[in-house]
């Protein structure tokens, strides 16, 4: 075809001192219009149609090619392809242009053929997240294992156009050089190791809420990479964690208990030991109004009665049994946890009395709420301890907490 060229422009009267480099530049020219009308008509036309078609479609799978460019990046293999095919034709075979373009398009090719294999492999990580009840496989890891092995091919394909030499001669080159690629690739084996024992030992999925103070991590798994664990903490905020670490060290991982269905209320209501004394049968009676502790206090009347006519001892004795105001008031709360809607009746629930401290005597309520919404969680376990702190009065009890300014006003 070159020789085509030639001829024609000698007809054209072209001079034979610029016959050479005239054919080489009309060869040139011919080479980009082609390959630019094949650019146009892959991406304008039929990637356009193919766009089309997949849009009226109702598979998911083919929009996830869309969405991760698929079909543009295979498109654009078809002008390095027409490069590729034309330069030998239309240019001289001693054209040292034509040599170097031809070296030029088959590194384009390789790392574009690269590209379209990584958009596939994307699409295939993209369908995974999307439809596995368990995530448990690192598939990100692996894939981007997959990724860097096939850029390393095409970069050793490059280097061998390059040099002309074959692709087998410099693989055994870097042989002798794995200590090398051993160091500088050290952290990604590490993670490629980490990111198995993960997925084996089921320590975390994406979605899993994790907890890693050394990192300042505290939030939802979003990502978990060949050399990084992305952590979206709930000020928005994206903690990166290396994948090595969550072996190497510890982290908690609150999975558990969003599949248990509950989620733990532990706090304490600090009483002032000053304000605990035994029960009058008067305030007995006045508290059986409530209705909550109505049998609780007639069956602990009757046991008491029992008690004393046995020990043959007074109601007013020190040595015979009595109610105290803290003991009742721990059966209330234990009565009206047991009523309460928002708490989970089917796990631990109790109401525990902690050793004294100089701050007074701790009663921890123990239970879980039946919603895990964080937001929720918190209005259930405020609005219980709001109405604890309104009642404890009822029962007598000061609340404890250390004097402020207030405290020593002058009344």
């Amino acid at each position: 075809m070159s020789e085509l060229i030639s001829t024609w422009l000698t007809n054209q009267g072209i001079a034979q001192a610029y016959l050479a480099m005239t054919t080489i530049f009309v060869g040139c020219m011919l080479i980009f219009i082609i390959s630019a009308l094949g650019y146009y008509l892959a991406k304008y036309q039929v990637l356009a149609f193919v766009n089309k078609i997949v849009s009226k479609t109702k598979n998911t799978w083919d929009d996830a090619l869309l969405e991760h460019n698929v079909f543009s990046r295979f498109a654009f293999l078809i002008p390095l392809l027409v490069l590729l095919f034309l330069t030998p034709i239309l240019l001289p075979e001693q054209a040292l242009l034509g040599t170097v373009l031809v070296v030029f398009v088959k590194i384009a090719l390789s790392f574009q053929i690269a590209r379209s294999i990584s958009a596939v492999l994307n699409v295939i990580r993209s369908l995974y997240q999307n439809t596995a009840r368990e995530r448990y496989l690192p598939l990100s890891s692996t894939i981007q294992v997959i990724k860097l092995i096939i850029y390393l091919v095409a970069t050793i394909l490059a280097v061998s156009f390059v040099l002309d030499k074959s692709p087998i001669y410099l693989l055994s080159g870097l042989g002798a050089l794995t200590a090398v690629l051993l160091l500088v690739f050290q952290d990604t084996i590490k993670g490629l190791v980490a990111s198995i024992q993960i997925s084996a030992n089921k320590m975390v999925a994406p979605g899993d809420w994790i907890e890693i103070p050394n990192y300042g991590a505290d939030g939802d798994v979003i990502d978990i990479g060949l050399n990084t664990v992305k952590v979206k903490n709930f000020d928005n905020t994206v903690t990166t964690v290396p994948t090595y670490a969550l072996i190497n060290g510890s982290f908690k991982n609150w999975r558990g208990m969003l599949n248990s269905g509950g989620r733990r209320i532990k706090r304490s209501i600090i009483i002032d030991i000053n304000s605990i004394l035994f029960y009058q049968n008067e305030q007995i009676e006045k508290l059986k109004e409530i209705s909550l502790l109505k049998d609780y206090l007639q069956q602990k009347s009757d046991d008491i009665a029992i008690s004393l006519k046995t020990a043959n001892l007074s109601g007013n004795n020190v040595n015979s049994r009595q109610l105290t105001n803290v003991g009742t008031f721990r059966a209330y709360i234990t009565a009206y946890l047991s009523t309460h809607d928002k708490i989970h009746h089917e796990m631990t629930c109790m109401v525990r009395q902690l050793a004294a401290t100089e701050s007074g005597l701790p009663l921890e309520i123990y239970c879980f709420s039946n919603d895990q919404n964080w937001k929720n969680y918190e209005a259930i376990q405020a609005d219980i301890f709001d109405h604890l702190f309104a009642m404890a009065p009822i029962f007598s009890l000061r609340v404890f907490q250390h004097p402020t300014g207030y405290d020593w006003q002058k009344k």
